[in-house]
């Protein structure tokens, strides 16, 4: 029998429950002092004070000792571009010299210039690639993720992406979650015909996508210079038709209507959102849609951080994710993400840790065994060097992930 015990644990925290926390329920969560959990068969069979643990508890199991360190559940990354090719380092001297996201694009950088490489890559390349990254993600505690594919933009790399995507599903001890991101830029081939190129997905990809089974969710850049709420709503709608759940990258630059489209078709999540007003916010909150927030990428960018304080007044359930891609957020660093959700969104504590676990696992559809430790949930925890969760978010910059258990087992990392 696979049978894990993690004993003196110094404070647990948790969220409970297996729904979005939104507005006040956002900032409540569970903790418990001197707890363990028992594991078997990769299941949660108790998890609370080590005093009320199971008799035989430790028989037969493998026993972590957390020696009164802090536990939480695994952390949940909401929002990556993981699987792309080259980099995209040549584009910092642009960026000093105060070109945009969109004036890079306009050059034939950005998501052209990852295009390119990505397509140049092959599949084991990428694979390996994508490993590593993973590999580091488990390192700081991140034990599921989303990945988008999106540097394709044609029929053929868009499958390979998410073919690794499926791969690493298969082969890293990480629950994923895939997005088909067509819809990122429009391509060379379509250069000022974006409706073409909308036609081209509509038409051969995103069939192409569920016949192959390849992905959970659309996704599509509802932005300006790239697809316009019209173009935008196609996709998802197409997306949505053949079973693929919609999301949509909204209001990062301008405020376009992207977030009001989210609500509008019942988005599962809508992402980026710094540029989002109150009729935007309001159409999110009528439509129950997750608010996916990327401070690390405002940060990276130098712009307005997005308005995640008032989102929790409306009553949006925030996330905070990585974005991590090649050029507008190069880190997959998700526990500094967490340290902007504090500084510069005022998320409480409790509030970021609900953000980056059951509300990030409500936004990839894995809310039914992740996001929380209780009866009957995935054994996935971390144990973290830090006595309590405030030490966590307080050491920015550094990693305090001491063991990571994923499926009740610690992993070697």
């Amino acid at each position: 029998m696979n049978k894990t015990f993690v004993k003196n644990i110094g404070l647990l925290c948790t969220p409970t429950g297996s729904h979005v926390h939104a507005g006040a329920e956002q900032g409540r969560i569970t903790k418990i002092e001197n707890a363990c959990v028992l594991m078997e068969e990769g299941k949660i069979v108790y998890c609370g004070p080590q005093a009320g643990a199971p008799a035989g508890a430790e028989q037969g199991a493998q026993i972590v000792d957390a020696g009164g360190r802090l536990a939480t559940p695994g952390l949940i990354d909401a929002h990556t571009h993981l699987v792309f090719g080259g980099w995209r380092q040549h584009e910092i001297p642009l960026k000093l010299a105060g070109a945009g996201y969109l004036d890079i694009l306009r050059m034939g950088g950005g998501i052209l210039s990852t295009v390119k490489r990505t397509r140049e890559a092959s599949e084991d390349q990428l694979f390996e690639k994508s490993m590593g990254f993973v590999a580091e993600m488990l390192s700081m505690g991140v034990t599921a993720c989303e990945m988008k594919s999106g540097y394709g933009l044609d029929l053929e790399t868009e499958l390979k992406q998410l073919r690794v995507i499926r791969r690493l599903a298969e082969s890293c001890p990480m629950d994923i979650a895939a997005t088909f991101l067509g819809a990122h830029a429009v391509p060379e081939e379509y250069k000022d015909d974006a409706d073409g190129y909308v036609d081209f997905l509509v038409n051969d990809v995103l069939p192409a996508v569920e016949e192959q089974k390849l992905a959970q969710y659309c996704d599509v850049f509802c932005e300006t210079g790239v697809f316009d709420v019209a173009q935008s709503r196609r996709v998802l709608g197409a997306g949505k038709a053949l079973g693929l759940k919609p999301r949509i990258h909204a209001d990062e630059i301008d405020a376009i209507g992207g977030a009001q489209l989210a609500g509008e078709i019942g988005a599962v999540s809508a992402e980026h959102l710094i540029a989002a007003d109150e009729e935007g916010m309001a159409a999110l909150a009528r439509g129950g849609v997750v608010a996916n927030l990327l401070p690390a990428t405002s940060f990276y960018l130098d712009k307005t951080f997005a308005p995640a304080r008032r989102m929790v007044e409306l009553g949006i359930p925030v996330v905070v994710a990585s974005d991590f891609n090649p050029g507008s957020c190069p880190s997959l660093n998700l526990p500094f993400a967490m340290n902007l959700g504090l500084l510069r969104y005022k998320l409480t504590p409790e509030e970021t840790l609900n953000a980056v676990t059951i509300n990030a696992a409500c936004s990839v559809g894995m809310e039914d065994r992740l996001g929380s430790l209780e009866l009957g949930k995935q054994g996935d925890l971390v144990i973290w060097d830090a006595p309590d969760w405030e030490m966590v978010l307080y050491r920015f910059g550094s990693n305090l992930c001491r063991t990571v258990i994923k499926k009740g087992r610690p992993l070697a990392l």
